[in-house]
C-alpha cells in the first residue's frame, strides 16, 4: 500500500501522518494496543493485515490518520497522555484539519484515549474502541493466579509509571474509571480479545449512569469490514 506520509518526533517518540488522496477536512487519531509500534517509516497499524485494511478504509473515506508509538507499553500513564495532547498540537499546528477530531483505540490504548478523551472533550467528535482495555485495576487482579504474566505485567506497570515495582499495586488501587461525554461505540471481539466482556459492561453502566451511553457491538466472526463500519460511525457524528 503506498500512502503519501510525514513523520515528526516529540520526546524520542515517533508519531506518523497518513495523507487520503481526497482529504474530507477531518483527522482521525489512532492510539494503539500492546503489540503497537510507530518508528520513522512504518508504524503495526501499516504492517498488520486487518489494521492496514482499516487504514484503507479510513484514507478512502478521505480521512487524515495519525499515530504515535506513545513509550510502547505504556499502560495509560501520565507521561502516555500527556504526550497524546502534545502530539494533538503539533498535527492540528502543522496541518490543515478540523481542530475536531475522531479517535479510534484498541485494547491497552484505551486507558491513554480515556484520559486523552475526558481532557480534551470539546475536540472529540467521537471515539471507537475495539476490544479496550477499561481498568487495569481489574486486570492485574484477574491475572494474579497467572504468576508469570503477572510478575510481566506488574514490571511493565512499573516502568510504565516509573514507579518501583512493589508500589504498582497500591498505585493501581487509586485508579478509577474514566468516562467521557463524547459519543462512544464499542467493538469486542468474543474469541480475540485478551480483556474481559465484564470490563465493557461495568464502563457500559456507567456510562449510562451519568447520561452518555455507549454502543456495544459484539463480534464473533473476522474483523471484516470493520473499518467500513467505523466510518459510518464517524459520519453519523460529522452532521452536527
Amino acid at each position: 500500500m503506498c500512502i503519501r506520509k510525514r513523520a515528526y518526533q516529540l520526546d524520542g517518540e515517533w508519531t506518523i501522518v497518513l495523507f487520503p488522496e481526497r482529504p474530507n477536512g477531518f483527522g482521525i487519531f489512532i492510539i494503539g494496543g500492546l503489540t503497537h509500534f510507530v518508528d520513522d517509516n512504518t508504524s503495526f497499524w501499516l504492517q498488520n493485515h486487518t489494521r492496514q485494511g482499516m487504514i484503507a478504509d479510513f484514507l478512502d473515506a478521505g480521512y487524515t490518520v495519525y499515530t504515535s508509538n506513545l513509550y510502547g507499553r505504556h499502560w495509560g500513564s501520565p507521561k502516555a497522555v500527556k504526550l497524546t495532547e502534545r502530539i494533538y498540537n503539533l498535527v492540528h499546528k502543522q496541518e490543515i484539519l478540523n481542530p475536531r477530531i475522531h479517535v479510534v483505540a484498541e485494547g491497552m490504548g484505551v486507558l491513554a484515549a480515556n484520559a486523552f478523551l475526558n481532557n480534551r472533550q470539546p475536540l472529540i467528535r467521537s471515539a471507537a474502541l475495539f476490544n479496550p482495555c477499561f481498568d487495569v485495576k481489574s486486570l492485574v487482579h484477574q491475572e494474579e493466579l497467572n504468576r508469570l504474566f503477572y510478575k510481566r505485567l506488574v514490571k511493565e506497570m512499573a516502568r510504565a509509571y516509573e514507579i518501583q515495582s512493589e508500589e504498582v499495586i497500591s498505585k493501581i488501587e487509586e485508579k478509577e474509571m474514566i468516562t467521557s461525554t463524547c459519543p462512544i461505540k464499542v467493538w469486542h471481539h468474543s474469541l480475540k480479545s485478551p480483556y474481559s466482556l465484564e470490563q465493557i459492561r461495568v464502563y457500559e453502566r456507567v456510562q449510562r449512569e451519568i447520561g452518555y451511553p455507549i454502543e456495544l457491538a459484539l463480534l464473533s466472526d473476522s474483523y471484516q469490514s470493520l473499518g467500513k463500519k467505523m466510518v459510518r460511525f464517524f459520519q453519523e457524528h460529522e452532521k452536527l
